[in-house]
């Protein structure tokens, strides 16, 4: 048992080391500056790798099938350190584009196990019941790995070079394959997860057209938080185009994963600070969609970083409080069949948004910040979503 309850804090452990990215502090320099791409190339890549993640679940999945979720997490940890060391090897869209798969087969290889693990372990010690507070406790240290890596990556891109930036990634990478390495395999279930994986889309979908509220949930979480994580891509170029210097975009980045910490620890507070949960959920879609809007006109730097981190705070965390009230509408065997569907949805909306994100940026920057404000507020102010259907 004692190897169980160890397999938790490591777990903590992998999630930290995996979300060590100092390339999240000068991102689009790197690609732009270093790799000499522009803009639009950037999103074709991040198209290609969403497909990619898309079409390796099940192949990935054999292997926590044959094998165990433990080698899955360490084929995986290994997978991504020969990543950062080819796309750090030379700048070119087509090395990029190696790179780019092989980050893809990481983390297909670590979606999914590192749950699996989590909760298999639990399960064994009759703690399923602290599952959420786990859950919760990992995606906040995995947010504090990116909160402390992002400086110190853009620090490593002026001092050294921007692709140290991500040679170095293959560092914490290293070591989570060692402690991937030294986790206990909890006994696999006896459904496999690449048979289940072929059910899914099919079962899900059917799920959803079957139940009115859930669809109405999925779509207005799909649709907003799509449209706010490309965020993380135009706050860069955003930045540069202000004159401010790269050594400090890790600093902003840090802010950015700092205020959804807050948040994600202050929901109640703030659903009681707008008088009810459905409207906590406008109003947190509308700032964000405002905030994009303002930062098409807004050029002072304090206020274009503060624009930044309110729509962070508003805007990224929506996701956590939707995962909530998605359950209370899944029965207990359906539960990861329409979760994994929702991740799905997801994933096609952003393969098939990216490219069309890029020539946009490549007509104007700040067009493009105006026109995704917008679509946003629209989207909050005709979502169908009652205060009745919020169930806590």
């Amino acid at each position: 048992m004692k190897a169980y309850k160890n397999n938790i804090w490591k777990m903590y452990l992998f999630g930290f080391l995996t979300d060590i990215f100092f390339i999240s502090g000068v991102l689009v320099p790197f690609y732009t500056m270093w790799g000499k791409i522009s803009f639009t190339q950037i999103m074709i890549l991040q198209s290609f790798f969403v497909f990619c993640i898309f079409a390796l679940e099940v192949p990935t999945g054999v292997v926590a099938d044959k094998w165990g979720r433990k080698i899955s997490l360490a084929l995986g940890a290994s997978a991504i350190v020969v990543a950062t060391l080819v796309y750090s090897s030379y700048p070119g869209f087509y090395v990029f584009m190696l790179g780019e798969f092989l980050f893809a087969v990481g983390r297909a290889l670590i979606s999914g196990a590192e749950e699996a693990v989590v909760y298999d372990s639990l399960k064994h010690l009759k703690e399923e019941s602290t599952s959420k507070k786990i859950f919760a406790r990992m995606e906040s240290i995995s947010k504090i790995g990116l909160l402390i890596s992002a400086p110190i990556g853009s620090y490593i891109g002026v001092a050294l070079g921007l692709q140290y930036t991500m040679m170095f990634m293959s560092v914490p990478y290293f070591f989570a394959f060692i402690t991937a390495i030294m986790l206990k395999e909890p006994e696999i279930q006896e459904q496999k997860e690449s048979k289940r994986y072929l059910k899914t889309l099919v079962d899900g979908l059917k799920h959803f057209k079957e139940h009115k509220v859930l669809k109405l949930l999925a779509f207005d979480s799909i649709s907003v938080s799509v449209l706010v994580f490309f965020l993380i891509w135009l706050y860069q170029p955003l930045l540069q185009s202000i004159g401010v210097p790269i050594i400090y975009f890790g600093f902003v980045h840090a802010g950015i994963c700092a205020i959804q910490i807050l948040f994600m620890n202050s929901f109640d507070k703030l659903e009681k600070v707008f008088h009810s949960k459905k409207n906590y959920l406008v109003m947190s879609a509308v700032i964000a969609g405002l905030g994009f809007a303002l930062l098409s006109i807004v050029t002072n730097v304090a206020l274009v970083i503060i624009i930044l981190i309110i729509i962070a705070g508003f805007g990224f965390t929506r996701d956590v409080l939707f995962k909530s009230y998605f359950n209370k509408y899944i029965e207990s065997h359906q539960r990861a069949t329409v979760i994994s569907t929702i991740s799905m949805i997801r994933r096609f909306a952003s393969g098939i948004i990216y490219p069309l994100l890029g020539l946009m940026v490549a007509v104007s920057l700040s067009y493009s910040f105006f026109i995704l404000g917008v679509i946003i507020i629209t989207l909050a102010l005709v979502s169908r979503v009652e205060e009745g259907h919020l169930i806590d």
